[in-house]
């Protein structure tokens, strides 16, 4: 590694450190490099900045960011939790489980884990401290299943992995539902324990009647298709991945005007929270292409695969080093952009050792992911303790048992394939 390079990681890590924003950050490291390196032309900087937006598959990031704002501003959001309600309604924990539960159907919807957050935050909570949960499990139950989106296709995290590692998406898809339901499930677990030890009564302790089934059921349906339809027209390759976004526009805007709740004023107000939110990830992507453009011209990946393979013999001990790394990595560094600075170098040492890429890269999401719930920079423990006004200290301590799931969910799918595989295996 040469001293410019590493003097540019420094300024990188400074930035970081100082709270500036990632996309800066980065920048600010790759400006050092291009400035004081004579043998690099300044305008390959420039170059290769478009060069990481121009990629056809990342069309698919402001197609499903809009489906998922067009679902948030035409009511289905509603109905989805009216659903998650009649199904969770009489297990222990009442509320709190339909918080989970609704979080994995969202994330078939929206794939934004901070968009998810948001919304229940200002939906659920307060009804759930109305019940008699208290602020700070409410706020982690929330954040916590908020987790569960990114992993639920269509995530933009599998988005940006594929485009990145030149992984199938459409088998990330695949792979999500397996990984985000047994997530669903195992935090399900956690909720009713907790509730049950706490005295967190269910919703009603009666069956609803079959008119009030139909007048919930029905209309939640169609909004819960959309998943079914993406999957299904990916794998039999109606569509691709990419346009599999288009089409969920439509589906969502369709749904709106079926609705009757797509006014002029939702659909513009929608449309500016897709551009708000599709910059901020474009411009990330595309400092980071520029910071990967000088790793790759120093060598970094094939210097850092040799040096791995040739001092760790075992791929276990290298995924527990990886772990270990990506935890410490997330809870001071945003998911997407540490994703795109450390994917390249990390994939192709999995590779190297044989790690099924697709068992690797739902490992490294989840890592991400528990970094945003992790301190001292978790993102979803900052959104939603913003919005619910609880104490970042109190929310970590809530959270224990939570963080304790995760450690044991992580080493499910990075040690027994079968979690992140299996279910890629059987439609391919």
């Amino acid at each position: 590694m040469s001293t410019l390079l590493l003097f540019a990681a420094v300024v990188l890590l400074l930035l970081l450190f100082f709270k500036v924003p990632v996309f800066v950050s980065i920048l600010g490291g790759s400006v050092i490099y291009f400035l004081f390196n004579p043998d690099v032309n300044p305008i390959v900087f420039a170059q290769q900045a478009i060069t990481g937006t121009e990629s056809i598959s990342l069309l698919a990031v402001p197609f499903f960011v809009c489906a998922g704002t067009f679902m948030n501003y035409t009511g289905v959001t509603k109905r989805i939790m009216d659903f998650a309600s009649v199904i969770t309604g009489r297990m222990t924990g009442g509320l709190a489980q339909v918080n989970v539960l609704l979080s994995t159907l969202m994330g078939g919807l929206s794939g934004s884990n901070l968009a998810d957050a948001a919304m229940e935050s200002k939906m659920l909570v307060p009804e759930m401290v109305k019940k008699g949960f208290s602020l700070e499990f409410s706020s982690v139950v929330t954040a916590a299943s908020s987790m569960i989106t990114p992993l639920i296709p269509p995530g933009i995290a599998m988005i940006l992995y594929g485009c990145i590692a030149n992984v199938s998406i459409g088998k990330l898809f695949v792979s999500g539902i397996g990984v985000g339901i047994w997530l669903c499930v195992s935090m399900m677990v956690v909720v009713a324990l907790v509730s049950k030890r706490r005295g967190y009564k269910p919703m009603r302790t009666q069956r609803l009647s079959t008119e009030e089934i139909k007048k919930v059921v029905p209309p939640a349906i169609v909004p819960l298709c959309l998943p079914v339809i993406i999957i299904g027209g990916i794998r039999l390759g109606v569509f691709t991945a990419t346009e599999a976004g288009a089409v969920a526009i439509l589906y969502a805007a369709a749904l709106g005007i079926f609705y009757h709740e797509l006014t002029p004023k939702a659909a513009a107000r929608a449309f500016k929270e897709t551009v708000t939110t599709t910059s901020s990830i474009m411009l990330i992507v595309a400092a980071a292409t520029v910071f990967s453009w000088i790793l790759t011209k120093e060598r970094i990946p094939q210097m850092l695969t040799a040096w791995i393979v040739n001092t760790i013999h075992s791929k276990y001990i290298f995924l527990l080093i990886v772990n270990i790394f990506l935890l410490f990595v997330g809870m001071f560094i945003e998911g997407n952009a540490s994703m795109i600075v450390l994917v390249p170098l990390l994939a192709p040492v999995a590779a190297a050792y044989g790690i099924n890429e697709i068992q690797f890269a739902m490992m490294y999401i989840f890592n991400n992911a528990i970094g945003a719930l992790s301190p001292p920079m978790g993102t979803l423990m900052f959104v939603t303790c913003s919005i619910t006004g609880c104490k970042t200290k109190d929310f970590i301590k809530e959270a224990v048992p939570f963080y304790i799931l995760l450690v044991i969910d992580l080493v499910l799918f990075t040690f027994v394939p079968v979690f992140t595989t299996g279910i890629v295996d059987l439609f391919y």
